[in-house]
C-alpha cells in the first residue's frame, strides 16, 4: 500500500455465510502479522456492479468472487487474464493503484497445486484423465490439465451437450463419453476428477461404477464436505492415491492473498486446520 490505510479484502457471494475463506485469510493475516481485514459480503446480483465499483473507494485492495457471481462479474472489470477468459469465469479481483480492476481465475492453479501436493508422483503425461462434470469447475480443471500436458481428457456429464461444448472450446485433446459409459472410461485413466456436486453432504451420491479403477490411478474430488467422499473412500480401498478437495480451496486463495497483502502464504497443516474450524 502506498498510504497508511489498512488494506481490506473479502469475498462476495449470495449467500456467503457458509464460506471458509474468511477463516482461511484471517488465519494468514494473523500468522504473518499483517494489519489487514478480510470480510464476507452478501451481495445480490442486481447490486454486484455497483458494489464492485465502490469497494476500492472504501480501502479494498481486492476480493474473491464466488457463486453466483463468477460469470456476471466479468462485465464489471477492466482487464481479464487469459486463463479467466478461457475458463469463462472470474474468482479473484485486484483493485490496482491506477484505478483499473483486474479479473483472474485461480481455480485451475489451486486444483493443480493441490494435486501436486497430494499426489507428488503423478505424471501428467502418463495417460488419460477422466473428468466427471462439465460446469465452471470442470473448465478450470481442463484448462489446468491441458497446460500440464495431459495427453487426453475424457469428459463425461449427465447432460451430454454441456460436455460437447467443452470439446468444442478446448479442442481435440478433449473427448466426450456418455454418462452411462463413465464406469468404462475409468479403466485406462491415470487421473480421475469429480468436479460435480455429487457426493456432497445434502446431494445425491456419485453412482459411477469404479471397479475398473487402476490401483496406480490418482483420484481427486473437488467436494470437501465431507472430506472423504464415497468416491475417495472407494478409490482408497482399491489402492489408488486419493486427494481431497479442501486443498484446492486453500491453494486457489494463495495468489490473491499475495497480491492484496504482499506476502505469499504457505498452505500447511495449520492452514487446513484453520479452514476446518
Amino acid at each position: 500500500m502506498t498510504d497508511s490505510r489498512i488494506p481490506l479484502a473479502g469475498v462476495i457471494g449470495h449467500p456467503i455465510a457458509h464460506s471458509k475463506s474468511p477463516r482461511l485469510h484471517g488465519h494468514w493475516l494473523k500468522t504473518y502479522g499483517i494489519n489487514g481485514h478480510y470480510i464476507p459480503m452478501d451481495v445480490a446480483p442486481q447490486d454486484l456492479v455497483q458494489v464492485i465499483r465502490t469497494l476500492p473507494k472504501a480501502g479494498f485492495v481486492g476480493v474473491n468472487v464466488t457463486i453466483p457471481h463468477k460469470e456476471a462479474v466479468m462485465s464489471a472489470v477492466d482487464q481479464i487474464t487469459d486463463r479467466a477468459t478461457l475458463i469463462g469465469a472470474v474468482n479473484t479481483l485486484t483493485f490496482r493503484e491506477d484505478g483499473r480492476i483486474l479479473g483472474d481465475n485461480t481455480d485451475g492453479y489451486g486444483f493443480m497445486e493441490n494435486l501436486r501436493s497430494g499426489a507428488p508422483d503423478w505424471d501428467p503425461k502418463s495417460g488419460p484423465a477422466v473428468v466427471f462434470g462439465a460446469g465452471g469447475a470442470a473448465r478450470a480443471v481442463i484448462t489446468a490439465l491441458a497446460e500440464a500436458g495431459v495427453p487426453e481428457i475424457i469428459v463425461t456429464n449427465r447432460t451430454r451437450p454441456r460436455a460437447e461444448k467443452l470439446r468444442d472450446d478446448f479442442g481435440q485433446r478433449v473427448t466426450v463419453t456418455d454418462w452411462v459409459q463413465a464406469g468404462n472410461v475409468v479403466e485406462d485413466a491415470r487421473l480421475v476428477v469429480n468436479t460435480t456436486s455429487l457426493g456432497m453432504i445434502g446431494k445425491p451420491e456419485l453412482r459411477v461404477p469404479l471397479d475398473g479403477l487402476r490401483p496406480d490411478a490418482v483420484v481427486t474430488d473437488l467436494v470437501y464436505t465431507p472430506l472423504k467422499t464415497r468416491l475417495l473412500a472407494t478409490a482408497e480401498e482399491m489402492g489408488c492415491t486419493t486427494v481431497d478437495g479442501l486443498g484446492m480451496l486453500l491453494h486457489q486463495a494463495v495468489p490473491g492473498f499475495e497480491r492484496w497483502f504482499g506476502e505469499r502464504p504457505v498452505v500447511d497443516a495449520a492452514t487446513r486446520a484453520a479452514a476446518l474450524r
